[in-house]
């Protein structure tokens, strides 16, 4: 029986799915079938363009069977050219299953945290604790248990960074230190590591966000003498027997006597450079013996025990180590340079 052609909206819809699928049957490629698929069935195909001025009920339902007839017609050549593509990938493709893969690179600890865990193991080996102390802290943990009075410049919000009232990020790691002590009873030897904030202005030795180790030791008997060894044996463990090592005088509100700790300049062995700042020395810690009122603040008696607090920059250490003059550096992320360690 001969196919009746029909005509619907100007569109010969029998010649026009005659032509659809001769095209669909002469597509010999994936490609190709979705060229002949935007030709009949496209937003801009003749089809289509017919559906939308479709007014009638009869020609809708004539035009739609016709989009259904067409759509069946291109899954069922897809399927069979993806299988003979994939067939003829087999075939003809070869692949070697004895050659190595892709090299996955490795990651590796960035070096700061490398510093700091070659610091724990050292103040470990010595019998201190490793505490974690939280980076957000109140001003009486902060300052005023440190004795801090409130005209003290590091209470200044030009200093520190207020989040609300009396909560502030933390300047320093030595909240952690006075939380220790209201806890227990000496004796305490405990090193807190961590990230502080400041309002600084960043330079090739200072940051806004950079990492101390806080350290404290608090016993019978402990005396300065106990201080300078230990702070030796950290920097011989640290920097090597051949880098000096100087204690002067200094002042901190929560160490009395207080004493800053330098070492001399890796780049310009002591001859001054930008680096040091012309001295010849770069700090590396502040120091002292605990001051009386703070032990006093955590309810201590100073007439009883005695101890020593010391705080290192781990920027600092990292570049006396490694010979980096700024500190910068670590927070860029280059690879060219932290693949170095």
């Amino acid at each position: 029986m001969e196919k009746r052609s029909v005509t619907v909206a100007a569109v010969d819809v029998a010649a026009l799915e005659v032509d659809a699928q001769n095209a669909i049957a002469a597509a010999s490629s994936t490609g190709e079938l979705d060229d002949v698929r935007v030709r009949f069935l496209g937003r801009k195909s003749e089809l289509k363009q017919a559906l939308r001025n479709v007014r009638d009920r009869e020609s809708g339902m004539t035009l739609n069977a016709a989009r259904e007839r067409i759509e069946a017609a291109l899954s069922d050549r897809e399927r069979t050219l993806e299988r003979a593509e994939l067939d003829r990938a087999l075939t003809e493709e070869e692949i070697d299953v004895t050659l190595p893969g892709d090299v996955i690179r490795r990651g590796r600890l960035h070096p700061l945290t490398q510093v700091r865990r070659e610091v724990e193991d050292i103040f470990l080996g010595l019998g201190y604790e490793i505490v974690d102390g939280d980076e957000v802290e109140d001003t009486w943990h902060l300052f005023d248990a440190l004795n801090m009075p409130p005209q003290h410049i590091t209470r200044s919000p030009l200093h520190t960074l207020y989040l609300n009232g009396d909560i502030v990020l933390r300047t320093e790691t030595s909240a952690s230190q006075i939380r220790v002590m209201q806890e227990r009873q000496p004796p305490v030897f405990m090193i807190s590591p961590g990230r502080v904030y400041r309002r600084d202005t960043i330079d090739a030795t200072h940051g806004a966000i950079f990492h101390q180790v806080e350290g404290l030791a608090v016993d019978r008997g402990i005396t300065l003498a106990d201080l300078k060894g230990t702070l030796r044996y950290v920097c011989r463990a640290l920097f090597g027997a051949e880098r000096e090592v100087r204690f002067v005088t200094d002042f901190f509100p929560f160490t009395e006597p207080s004493v800053g700790v330098a070492v001399s300049c890796f780049l310009c062995e002591g001859a001054g450079c930008a680096t040091c700042k012309r001295t010849g020395w770069i700090e590396m810690a502040g120091s002292g013996l605990v001051d009386p009122n703070v032990l006093e603040n955590v309810g201590y008696d100073p007439d009883e025990v005695s101890g020593f607090a010391f705080g290192l920059g781990l920027e600092r250490i990292a570049m006396l180590r490694h010979g980096i003059p700024d500190l910068r550096m670590f927070l860029e992320n280059d690879l060219r340079f932290l693949r170095q360690f």
